[in-house]
């Protein structure tokens, strides 16, 4: 399968969209980039749809189109019908008007291969007695059956898909003729290139527009009639069915849309539990009018279906309908690479989850599958990884922040806006006597702090760090920070408790001015000596007065 989808790394942000929405899985995730599976990809192209960044990109076809034009061979465009639905009123004539400017030789519908396809699926119920026949005009549910539904493969209709017929039948009436396909869908894009020799190249109603937009083509808005056109309806979910004669005696006729109800109605076939009927099945909800470049830039169901509706004739096109083995294909079974981890292996990555017990497996889907169990799988081979699991990130998150807040040495209390204690650790509650956190939680600071600290902070936006408090009601000096912090919308205190230091500070002070009243007695004294024997000292008096100052002055800075 040739790499239609490609992905810019740069622009994954690790969001886990694309694996969420991808209906059998087939991203892994590695280095927190996404990385398509190609060997399980249907091609549906719901990653392309649903990526938030455009990360998911469609191989642009348009380039390789060019270089068929400037060959030497006439270039015919294959035109899906889906086209009235994308292009708001404009009809087939102007469509054929504008590719043709473009340089193509002509245009035609892929509605005229449908009606071969058609005919052929009414034949093969009526002569050849198939219990259960799909239709296989959708190459992704083609994929789908290959690669997830092996068991399915039987009854897949080996018929050509419409683009497939048409372009052939172009091919015969003009031999030497070159086909280029364009609608609303990625798979045809693999399509083409896996049955070689049909569909010269793809593109889609997204490279077709800024192709016509670069040559400052403008599409005329003007819809034209043509009453033999019915098979105009096939890209509409039911379409195929309402163009079939559906003259095969016993069976039942449905049509299934979108990869999810395929998958279960496959699921129905393998167990045996469907017989004699025919499925027209579409991977894309809607049908092809829901194709992935339609549902990211053009999705409105309910005027799609009518302009399709509207423009489709009640008459089939005049065709000449060819032998039946010149529309047939074959199918294969596409293997898996992947293993599947025993029960043991599979506990064993639960419980590096932090999953020890099934109470625990969640089963949100925020890693994108639907069970704590397919991720386990997936883990395991190869596809994720243990970081992408939103609650054990958030449980270790918690943990992690949980054992510094409540190990930490240091008072720590955070409020909301409304100054509401919202958390408080042990080492606050023993600084202001607390019993328990729930005593305070939700109740407004005020009750146990002065909030003056905390509304300055709010209003100036400038945080407080080390401001020395003494808390009168608990008896208590700190040295206190507030920080508010915008994004959270929260204000959060630290307290230090400072105590015993500055109890241990007091204690000095109380030395010291002893020390010093120790010396002014000693200096009283020893200057009442000093003018007693004066006589007798002479200049010594002098001298030892200023070194007892000097001593007093010395005890007096310490």
């Amino acid at each position: 399968m040739q790499n239609c989808l490609t992905l810019k790394k740069s622009n994954c942000k690790n969001c886990y969209k694309c694996i969420r929405h991808c209906p059998v899985k087939s991203i892994r995730f590695s280095g927190n980039q996404a990385h398509i599976i190609n060997n399980e990809c249907i091609l549906c192209g719901q990653c392309f749809v649903v990526c938030p960044q455009n990360a998911k990109q469609i191989v642009d076809g348009t380039e390789k189109v060019r270089v068929l034009l400037q060959g030497d061979d006439p270039v015919v465009v294959s035109l899906a019908p889906s086209f009235v639905a994308n292009y708001d009123g404009v009809g087939f004539g102007a469509m054929r008007e504008a590719l043709m400017k473009l340089g193509f030789a002509d245009v035609e519908e892929t509605a005229i291969g449908a009606t071969l396809v058609k005919n052929e699926y009414d034949r093969i119920l009526r002569e050849d007695g198939r219990d259960i026949l799909i239709s296989s005009c959708c190459h992704s549910v083609n994929l789908l059956i290959q690669k997830h539904f092996p068991k399915a493969l039987p009854y897949l209709a080996d018929v050509f898909s419409p683009m497939q017929a048409h372009c052939r039948d172009i091919k015969l009436r003009r031999p030497g003729t070159k086909t280029v396909f364009i609608g609303p869908c990625v798979a045809k894009k693999d399509e083409a290139e896996h049955y070689a020799g049909l569909v010269d190249a793809v593109l889609t109603f997204e490279e077709l527009s800024r192709w016509l937009e670069s040559e400052k083509i403008e599409l005329r808005r003007e819809m034209d009639a043509c009453d033999k056109s019915h098979a105009r309806l096939f890209p509409t979910t039911g379409g195929i069915l309402k163009t079939m004669a559906k003259d095969a005696p016993g069976y039942t006729y449905m049509a299934i849309d979108g990869v999810h109800n395929c998958m279960q109605a496959l699921r129905d076939i393998e167990s045996g539990q469907i017989h004699k009927c025919f499925i027209e099945m579409s991977a894309c909800v809607g049908s092809c009018i829901g194709g992935p470049v339609m549902e990211k830039y053009h999705r409105a169901p309910v005027r799609d279906y009518m302009a399709v509706s509207n423009f489709a004739g009640k008459q089939d096109f005049d065709i000449e309908q060819p032998d039946f083995m010149s529309l047939r294909k074959s199918f294969s079974p596409i293997e898996q690479q992947s293993q599947m981890p025993s029960e043991y292996e599979i506990n064993a990555i639960l419980r590096q989850m932090g999953k020890f017990k099934p109470s625990q497996e969640l089963n949100c889907g925020s890693c994108g599958y639907d069970t704590c169990r397919e991720k386990a799988i997936a883990i395991y081979q190869g596809k994720a990884e243990i970081s992408m699991c939103l609650p054990y990130l958030k449980d270790k998150a918690e943990s992690f922040s949980d054992t510094i807040v409540k190990n930490t040495p240091n008072g720590l209390i955070v409020v909301n806006e409304n100054l509401e204690v919202q958390q408080i650790n042990k080492a606050a509650q023993k600084i202001m006597n607390i019993r328990s956190a729930s005593d305070v939680l939700g109740e407004p600071v005020i009750s146990i702090l002065d909030p003056t600290a905390f509304i300055n902070v709010m209003s100036t936006g400038r945080s407080v760090v080390n401001q020395r408090q003494y808390l009168a009601e608990y008896k208590r000096y700190v040295d206190q920070t507030v920080v508010y912090d915008k994004d959270s919308r929260l204000l959060i205190c630290i307290m230090r408790d400072v105590s015993d230091e500055e109890s241990e500070r007091e204690k000095k002070e109380s030395i010291s001015r002893q020390t010093i009243e120790v010396a002014d007695k000693v200096v009283d004294k020893q200057m009442r000596i000093v003018q007693e024997i004066a006589s007798l000292l002479g200049e010594t008096a002098a001298e030892t007065k200023i070194a007892l100052t000097k001593l007093k002055e010395s005890i007096t800075h310490e």
